[in-house]
């Protein structure tokens, strides 16, 4: 069994800012747009979302950008507030050359009604014909101790 592991890349001081700025301001826009549509225009979510995309919201798996749409569609209203957002590049070795970004959410969700709950929320994106889609989403309400 072969454990080498491939050669670790690192970026020069400036190329190394141009990468978290980058990382940080394409979170930032994606968050926005992501948690306004979910929130108040469900039915564009389809648009977010790759052909193949995985969905596991709360244990449950969802594959396909239109199965997940229904999924998403089908939730109560919700009101997202964001508290902290996290990202980073994924290197192009590990998604088949495209740009990509790991992005990790944190905050609250109130579903119609009922108060707000904390959760968190991965994202891997990359970029697709100009556009930022999902290729991969992780949802999960966190339940106090």
């Amino acid at each position: 069994m072969d454990l080498s592991f491939p050669p670790v890349v690192f970026w020069d001081k400036e190329e190394q800012k141009t990468q978290i700025d980058m990382a940080c301001r394409t979170a930032e826009e994606f968050t926005k747009h992501y948690y306004e549509n979910i929130d108040k225009r469900r039915q564009l979510m389809v648009k977010f979302y790759m052909d193949t995309a995985v969905l596991v919201w709360n244990g449950n798996g969802i594959i396909g950008k239109d199965e997940i749409s229904k999924f998403l569609t089908a939730l109560p209203l919700t009101e997202h507030k964001v508290g902290a957002l996290d990202a980073q590049r994924i290197l192009d070795t590990a998604v088949g050359g495209k740009l990509a970004f790991l992005i990790t959410v944190a905050g609250t969700v109130k579903f119609s009604s009922k108060n707000h709950r904390p959760f968190t929320q991965n994202f891997m994106i990359t970029n697709h014909e100009d556009k930022w889609k999902i290729v991969s989403d992780c949802f999960r309400c966190q339940d106090p101790l």
